[in-house]
């Protein structure tokens, strides 16, 4: 797969993502628990950064990784939204997951490459305070079904933008280890800003 070619993937995961922001402003009209569930991770720049992050993670690792990590924050994030649907409170939600913006980051900027256990655990323990989040502010009245099938599907969305622009830096020969640094050191800066509440 040519580099090319992986950018023109990533644009169609863009456009995918594009139309479905509209209904996210006022007066778009009623569009039921699985619009509002797809807009709750995509309208958050928190929850944008966490989970391309992701994606980029497991496509830096590889391997059974690159599918294993992001099913795990899924799964958990499934989990944590169960938890705040239920009303259960969890403490630290924020600051877990400017961590997660901050840890996941990191990691991708130095290329960590822990084995697949360790990854989705620790994929697995943030997405439990993303998931928390998107339970505890479901609409009244939303579809809970819905809604937790739309923060899935944007999340795994998201996942996989981030896995093309982990495949698409991997393919970028000498410059790969560069843009690596670069992204993720952006992202976990932003992860910082956060916590400071600058963001």
């Amino acid at each position: 797969m040519t580099l090319s070619k992986t950018l023109a993937r990533l644009g169609v995961v863009a456009s995918m993502l594009a139309p479905a922001s509209a209904y996210a402003h006022p007066g778009a009209g009623e569009a039921g628990g699985l619009v509002h569930g797809f807009m709750h991770p995509v309208g958050g720049i928190d929850h944008v950064l966490a989970m391309v992050a992701v994606g980029a993670f497991a496509a830096l690792m590889g391997g059974r990784a690159l599918w294993l990590v992001p099913a795990a924050f899924v799964a958990m994030m499934a989990f944590g939204g169960v938890v705040g649907f239920e009303g259960v409170q969890l403490p630290m939600v924020e600051i877990g997951i400017a961590a997660s913006v901050i840890a996941l980051g990191a990691a991708v900027a130095l290329r960590w490459n822990p084995s697949v256990a360790v990854a989705a655990g620790l994929v697995g323990l943030f997405a439990i305070f993303h998931g928390h989040a998107h339970g505890a502010e479901m609409p009244l009245g939303a579809s809970a079904l819905g809604y937790a099938a739309g923060f899935m599907i944007a999340t795994a969305l998201l996942h996989v933008a981030g896995i093309v622009i982990g495949v698409a830096t991997g393919l970028a020969g000498r410059g790969s280890l560069l843009a690596a640094r670069i992204g993720g050191s952006a992202i976990a800066l932003a992860g910082v800003g956060l916590l400071a509440g600058w963001l």
